[in-house]
């Protein structure tokens, strides 16, 4: 798709807004050395996602398209300014998995992902004057070591509720490796955010 030169001298040159408070994909972009701010998402992600789930939509596109429903939510608010929506979501065994809503969930997920693998599929979504003007999205395989009830427990205690923030209730950023046996694929994107692609589609265009 073309992009006139005027908007990349924007992504270059003027704050984009991150559709996502997100603490994870902040940091991420802020260590990338990009230059950008932060905004709740306006719309009810709970109910895009429910919304988007009824349509004969695959399941496997979620994620791009709830980045987009992010992205576009604010765009429409502030269609002068670029505005960058991510989204996040787990298939395992075909199936999605959502964010644990207390300890005991997460318990129940990681009993669930022990000893498995499962995908981890993040999109990122580029509005521009109320459309879309770009988008990517990344698939990445985690394999979980076999872990008993203990070892969730144990875990769970040093992480606290903050692992309820992370969609498979591991921060591979932080204590995940402790469960993680291996990952295959980006790892930017386990972490919440394709930041390969984004960084050539600012390169490119």
């Amino acid at each position: 798709m073309f992009i006139t030169m005027f908007v990349v001298h924007m992504f270059l040159n003027k704050p984009f807004i991150l559709a996502s408070k997100s603490k994870s994909r902040h940091a991420l972009l802020k260590n990338a050395g990009l230059n950008f701010t932060t905004t709740s998402p306006l719309c009810d992600e709970e109910l895009v996602k429910k919304n988007l789930l009824k349509k004969t939509i695959n399941k496997r596109n979620l994620a791009i398209q709830l980045a987009k429903a992010k992205a576009l939510s604010v765009s429409l608010k502030q269609p002068d300014c670029l505005v960058v929506g991510s989204d996040t979501i787990i298939v395992f065994k075909d199936k999605i998995i959502n964010k644990a809503k207390n300890i005991n969930d997460a318990k129940k997920k990681l009993q669930k992902l022990s000893g498995n693998k499962h995908q981890i599929i993040s999109g990122v979504s580029v509005c521009y004057e109320k459309k879309q003007i770009w988008s990517s999205q990344q698939t990445s395989t985690i394999y979980l070591k076999k872990i008993d009830q203990k070892q969730i427990n144990n875990y769970l205690k040093k992480t606290g509720k903050d692992i309820l923030s992370s969609v498979g209730c591991y921060q591979v950023e932080r204590l995940g490796p402790q469960i993680i046996k291996s990952i295959k694929g980006d790892f930017f994107n386990v972490l919440g955010f394709p930041l390969f692609p984004f960084l050539s589609f600012l390169s490119k265009v």
